[in-house]
C-alpha cells in the first residue's frame, strides 16, 4: 500500500512519526514523507522518500532563526499555546490543506497520516475522501468528558464530583478551544466542507487517531470512538556512534532534555554540578540546540550533542528530563524511573502523570545544583520509584509487542470515512 505522511521539525516530537515511516517500509510498503527539508537525513533513513511542503510553514535549517515556532520568546504558557496554534495548527491551514490535496490530486494514496497539529493536512485529506489517522505523540491532548483538563496536572475523577469538574471543564475547554479556528474553516469552505467548532471535531473527522502512548501510562481513555491508543513509538534521534561512558560501576544517571531550544543550557549547567557532587555516573546529552562545549564536565559526567537512547538508557539508574513524551516514555518503556524538571508546553501535564504513576519525581526548572542533587540520591535510595517504572514498562512493552500499531495501520485503507 501507499501511504502520504505528513509531519513538521517538531524536534523530539518528530522521531515517533518517521518510526511510522520506517514501520510500513520493513512491512513492504511505500511511503511519501512531506516535511521539512531540516528532516531530510532522518527521512531517508527510514527508507522512505521525501518531499518538502511546496507552500507550508517549514524549518529550512538548523539555525535558531529558522525555527518556525520560537515559542521560547513567549513570557507565558498561555502565550507559548497561542503561538503554537497560530503558526502551525490554525494559522497556515489553507496551506497545508493545499499541499495535501494537490499531492493526492497528482499521484493515488491509500491513506494519509499526519501529526495531529497539521490540522490542515487533515482538512486536505477529507476533502479527497481518503482514509487519514491522525498521529498523536504524546498523551491525549484534546478535552474529554471523561478525563481531567489537560495542562493542570490533576488525577483522573474518582467520585460523582470529580466526574461534574470534568464534564464542566470539557464545557469550558471546548469553547476556548474554538479561538482562533477562522483559517481552518476558511480553509474547511474553500474544499466544500463544513465548519467545525474546535480542533477535536477536526480530530473526529479523521477514520482514526493514534495515540503513540501507552495505554497504561495514559488514563483514562478519551470519548472519542475514533481514538486508539498503539503504543509508543520509540525511534531514536540520529546519534554518531557509541560513547565512552565515565569509568566504574556506579550508578547511571542519562541526562536529555529538550531537543529543540527552550533556553535550557542554564538548566544543564545545574544539573551537570549537581551529578558532579554525587557518587554516579552521568551521561549529559544536549541536543542539536546546546553546544556541549556550554556545559561543564568532570571525571563522572560526560556530556555529549547526541548519543542513542536505546543504548543509554536501558543501563541507566535513573533519567533526568524535561518530561517531553519522547524521552520521558523511552525512560518508563525500559523500567527506568525519572527526574523530571518540566521547561513548558505539555511538559509539565507528563510530569505530574507520571509521578500520579509513582515512576517520577518532580522539580521545578528554577532548582538550583543542591536541590537537584538531593532529588536525584533521593530517588536512587528509594526502590518504590524502580519497582513501580519496571512494573508500567512491562505493560508499555506488552503494547507495543502486540502489534497494535501495524494492525491500525494496514487496516486504515479499508476503512471508510464517516457520514458527516
Amino acid at each position: 500500500m501507499r501511504y502520504l505522511l505528513a509531519v513538521w521539525d517538531g524536534g523530539g516530537a518528530t522521531p515517533p512519526n518517521l518510526g511510522i515511516a520506517r514501520l510500513l517500509v520493513d512491512r513492504g510498503h511505500e511511503v511519501v514523507v512531506y516535511g521539512d527539508p531540516t528532516l531530510a537525513d532522518a527521512i531517508a533513513a527510514t527508507g522512505a522518500e521525501h518531499r518538502i511542503w511546496p507552500t507550508a510553514p517549514q524549518r529550512m535549517s538548523t539555525a535558531l532563526d529558522d525555527d518556525v515556532l520560537k515559542d521560547w520568546e513567549c513570557r507565558t504558557q498561555l502565550a507559548a499555546l497561542t503561538r503554537v496554534r497560530d503558526r502551525l495548527m490554525t494559522g497556515p491551514a489553507a496551506r497545508f490543506a493545499a499541499d495535501v490535496a494537490a499531492a493526492l490530486d497528482a499521484e493515488p494514496f491509500d491513506a494519509v497520516l499526519a501529526d495531529g497539529l497539521l490540522l490542515g493536512a487533515l482538512v486536505g485529506a477529507e476533502a479527497r475522501g481518503i482514509p487519514t489517522a491522525a498521529l498523536v505523540g504524546s498523551v491525549y491532548l484534546q478535552p474529554s468528558r471523561t478525563r481531567p483538563p489537560f495542562g493542570l496536572g490533576l488525577a483522573p475523577a474518582h467520585n460523582a464530583l470529580g466526574r461534574a469538574r470534568d464534564r464542566a471543564a470539557y464545557a469550558l475547554m471546548t469553547a476556548a478551544a474554538g479561538a482562533g479556528m477562522g483559517p481552518v474553516n476558511a480553509a474547511r469552505a474553500e474544499h466544500g466542507l463544513a465548519p467545525v467548532r474546535n480542533p477535536r471535531e477536526q480530530w473526529d473527522r479523521a477514520d482514526r487517531v493514534l495515540v503513540l502512548t501507552g495505554s497504561a501510562f495514559d488514563d483514562p481513555p478519551p470519548d472519542a470512538p475514533n481514538t486508539r491508543y498503539v503504543g509508543p513509538v520509540l525511534e531514536d534521534i540520529p546519534a554518531e556512534g557509541s560513547i565512552e561512558l565515565p569509568p566504574g560501576d556506579a550508578p547511571l544517571v542519562v541526562v536529555g532534555l529538550s531537543s529543540s531550544y527552550m533556553k535550557q543550557a542554564d538548566l544543564l549547567n545545574r544539573i551537570s554540578r549537581a551529578l558532579a557532587s554525587l557518587p554516579v555516573r552521568a551521561v549529559i546529552t544536549t541536543g542539536p540546540a546546546i553546544d556541549p562545549d556550554e556545559i561543564p564536565t568532570s571525571k563522572n559526567v560526560v556530556v555529549v550533542q547526541s548519543a542513542s537512547h536505546a543504548e543509554l538508557i536501558p543501563k541507566a539508574a535513573l533519567v533526568i528530563t524535561h518530561a517531553g513524551h519522547g524521552t520521558l516514555i523511552k525512560a518508563l518503556t525500559a523500567g527506568v524511573p525519572a527526574l523530571c524538571i518540566p521547561l513548558g508546553r505539555d511538559q509539565p501535564e507528563n510530569a505530574a502523570r507520571a509521578a500520579r504513576h509513582g515512576v517520577a519525581g518532580v522539580l521545578p526548572k528554577g532548582a538550583d545544583a543542591d536541590a537537584i542533587a538531593t532529588a536525584v540520591l533521593d530517588m536512587l535510595l528509594e526502590p518504590s520509584y524502580r519497582d513501580a517504572a519496571v512494573d508500567l514498562g512491562g505493560r508499555i512493552r506488552a503494547e507495543i509487542a502486540s502489534g497494535v500499531l501495524a494492525s491500525e495501520l494496514e487496516a486504515l485503507p479499508g476503512l471508510r470515512r464517516r457520514a458527516s
